[in-house]
């Protein structure tokens, strides 16, 4: 069994900490900020953040390009050269084509690598869906488990990782095609909130509208209630675009109702933030992902 390494994207949320002392690597993505072009390679600290999210208040434009196949052509390949496996949890494919990029690298490098495997697995997932997925990786290394068992047990349980959210302003998804402009002028009128997840396939679907914060958290919490899934743990994220106050109530809501929950909340990733704007927020967590759909049929 060779040894084997773990990398998320950046568009994933993870606990600094957590990286550091499992060394989870990270692959870097670009994003833009009115006419800056950066990197992000790490997770960001909360004042660059902030400058982050005022710019788009300020009506900077924020995009984000994919990763190329070179970028992971140069991080996987001193790995495999080295006769590590690599594992890497990626950003969803129904929101990018990025996990197209890195199984033309895996193909390229395990011609040359005969001995070494690259196992991409599609999260379906974006920024704490992708840490939460990143943590079980890491603990199903530290127990013993194979690379190509740590894949497949990823692969399914990406299956059963939820993301919940509610939007201020959907334009901003508009803008980055992630969702039609049909849906888009829902969110515009009288102070309507939009609660959306992403589906089994990965795509933001719009599940229900609200009106105000108020009645769009306790939505939230009501789904969390009816999906969640204790006995695949009791890690959460809460992850939030700049909206701090809105997220520490939203913790409140979910330890009120669940006084065991282990939650961690974060500032958003640009690279997700980039198309949803400042005010989202959003619960990630493990349960019945095909349930979340049956309760609005």
């Amino acid at each position: 069994m060779n040894d084997y390494v773990i990398f998320m994207d950046t568009a994933g949320d993870l606990d600094e900490n957590f990286i550091r002392e499992n060394d989870i690597r990270l692959v870097p993505m670009h994003y833009t900020l009115g006419k800056e072009d950066r990197i992000c390679a790490k997770m960001e600290d909360e004042a660059l953040l902030k400058r982050f999210y005022d710019g788009q208040r300020g009506g900077d434009l924020t995009q984000t390009s994919q990763i190329t196949p070179q970028v992971y052509l140069d991080l996987f390949e001193p790995e495999l050269k080295a006769g590590r496996d690599v594992v890497y949890i990626s950003l969803s494919s129904g929101l990018t084509k990025t996990f197209d990029n890195v199984n033309l690298a895996k193909q390229e490098l395990e011609e040359t690598y005969t001995d070494a495997h690259v196992y991409p697995v599609d999260s379906f997932q974006a920024t704490g869906g992708e840490g939460l997925l990143t943590i079980l990786a890491a603990r199903n290394r530290a127990a013993g488990m194979s690379a190509a068992e740590n894949a497949a047990m990823l692969a399914e349980r990406a299956t059963k990782t939820n993301l919940i959210f509610m939007v201020d302003d959907l334009m901003y998804l508009k803008r980055g095609g992630r969702i039609p402009a049909s849906t888009a002028v829902i969110g515009t009128v009288l102070n309507v909130k939009p609660v959306m997840h992403l589906d089994t396939v990965g795509k933001i679907t719009a599940l229900t509208k609200k009106r105000g914060e108020k009645m769009a958290l306790h939505e939230l919490v009501s789904i969390f209630k009816k999906t969640y899934d204790p006995s695949m743990g009791d890690e959460i994220y809460i992850n939030h675009a700049d909206c701090a106050p809105r997220a520490a109530r939203l913790r409140e809501m979910l330890l009120a109702e669940f006084p065991n929950l282990k939650i961690t909340t974060m500032m958003m990733s640009p690279i997700i933030g980039a198309h949803t704007g400042p005010g989202m927020i959003c619960i990630l967590y493990f349960g019945d992902k095909e349930g979340i759909m049956k309760i609005y049929e």
